[in-house]
């Protein structure tokens, strides 16, 4: 009898211990400055997530991050393209001032292929930091080699893992994976054997991230590198509920072309062969919904959930590379184009907003909005310091539905590549110069995105003084780059 007292008295000290202990985490997390997490997907059409209309591929974990917080009907990525859009979310800046404005140019000694994000760039790590927020990226970063002025550790972060180069993140069996200025082998892997997922692994750095960072302030950048092409997966049970479902175009040897397959001629900058594409493409979607999940899972688990705004967003529209089509899945829902493309399709972006304790549950947004409003929002819910030279606006007012939003004059992208491409958003024009770095040739269509948000019909010559109006302003949002010229090399 005695002993069951004692028991129980320490059993409920026990208790009391826990619930104070509970009390106090809920309490810390509810008054802390809010963690920030933002995950970007890579290439992943706007229609490929059951929240924006997919009926084939199953996205619960973004369909329910969506359902608890808030849904973007006119959200934009910061390019058609990897690099420039990564380098516009990180600093704040459209493509006509940022630092990095192609996947390709500037020849920067010591950039090993990729040029490296200038010095002076401020990147929201670097505001976020001054906060006293940890920050870690973990994916696919493309904004500057190990030691040049772009390596993520010079931009603010206290820890990088994935792929510091851009184009070795177009295989995901690779030899290694960086760790800051460290290379982590990985097991089985040697450009020949296909052991050790690399998105797998990532997903992994980045879960441990938040559980190191629980009892502080952190900022996580998580730029998957799924669903980019090339298409393959580990034959799992993810795999194996879509292997053999549809009617397949094998992506064959001859059209991936020599050195596309691993072993001895391995070439990094072809995309494996596949049999399977379609099932391969909904398997990487769906993975990249389970490790959404399990973000999300993580962060209840410690109790942050209720003190963390989550963004997830793609860097552009989908790509057609590697044996997939956009109209396998209809991955751009209504839109026209695809990655590379100033229609719609190539750099309207998914953007869901989730923030238990500020966004209200199932609601949704028209507000017209861009990656380079990240950083001013960001700054703005931690009460950071915005950087003089931002073309973004804060969206907070939206996402809290309090206060008055302001909103853009216009929003402006341009595309080095391809002969040269323009695009700007004023409400509801949308204006897109085409063949720029060719005046003989360069064309100038016009939309009303209101009546054609499919952008099915030019209207440029029913309304040629909104043509030269928004001509106008194009050039007024360019600022020419040494390192990236444009408008001084127009033939």
């Amino acid at each position: 009898m005695q002993f069951s007292l004692v028991k129980s008295i320490i059993l409920l000290a026990v208790l009391s211990i826990s619930t104070l202990s509970t009390s106090a985490q809920s309490k810390k997390n509810s008054t802390s400055k809010p963690n920030i997490v933002f995950i970007l997907a890579d290439d992943l059409g706007i229609g490929d997530l059951g929240c924006y209309g997919q009926k084939v591929i199953k996205t619960p974990n973004l369909d329910k991050l969506a359902a608890d917080g808030m849904l973007f009907s006119n959200h934009y990525s910061g390019s058609t393209v990897c690099a420039p859009s990564r380098s516009v979310l990180m600093t704040g800046q459209h493509t006509g001032h940022t630092s990095i404005r192609d996947n390709k140019g500037g020849e920067i000694k010591g950039s090993e292929g990729q040029t490296p994000m200038s010095e002076s760039s401020i990147t929201i790590a670097e505001v976020l930091k001054k906060q006293g927020y940890a920050t870690g990226a973990f994916g696919k970063w493309g904004l500057g080699f190990v030691g040049t002025a772009g390596d993520p550790n010079k931009q603010g972060f206290d820890e990088f893992f994935g792929y510091n180069c851009q184009a070795v993140a177009h295989r995901f069996y690779p030899e290694y994976l960086w760790h800051n200025d460290k290379k982590v082998y990985l097991p089985g892997n040697d450009w020949q054997h296909t052991v050790t997922y690399s998105g797998d692994i990532i997903h992994g750095k980045a879960i441990e991230f938040i559980e190191k960072n629980a009892n502080k302030p952190f900022f996580l950048f998580y730029p998957s590198t799924i669903p980019h092409a090339e298409l393959i997966v580990p034959d799992d049970e993810i795999f194996k509920r879509h292997s053999g479902k549809y009617k397949e175009r094998p992506f064959t040897i001859e059209l991936a072309k020599k050195g596309a397959a691993y072993g001895p001629d391995f070439d990094v900058m072809k995309y494996c062969p596949q049999d399977q594409p379609k099932a391969t493409y909904a398997s990487m979607v769906e993975r990249l919904d389970k490790h959404v999940g399990e973000v999300v899972a993580k962060l209840k688990e410690l109790g942050l959930d209720k003190n963390t705004l989550i963004f997830f967003a793609s860097d552009n529209g989908i790509h057609q590379e590697g044996g997939i089509d956009p109209e396998d899945f209809n991955s751009n829902s209504i839109y026209r184009g695809h990655k590379r493309d100033m229609y719609e399709g190539g750099i309207k972006t998914p953007m869901i907003a989730n923030w238990p304790s500020k966004i209200k549950a199932g609601s949704t947004t028209n507000h017209i909005s861009a990656f380079w409003d990240i950083l001013p929002t960001v700054a703005e819910v931690t009460n950071g310091k915005v950087p003089d030279n931002v073309d973004g606006i804060s969206m907070l007012p939206t996402l809290l539905a309090k206060g008055k939003q302001k909103k853009h004059d216009h929003l402006y992208w341009e595309f080095h590549a391809m002969n040269g491409k323009q695009a700007i958003r004023q409400g509801n024009w949308k204006a897109i110069r085409l063949n720029v770095l060719t005046k003989s040739k360069s064309v100038t269509e016009l939309y009303d995105l209101e009546k054609d948000p499919s952008e099915t019909t030019n209207v440029a010559q029913q309304f040629p003084e909104k043509v030269k109006e928004l001509e106008k302003l194009m050039d007024q949002n360019h600022i020419e780059s040494p390192i990236f010229p444009f408008y001084s090399v127009i033939k």
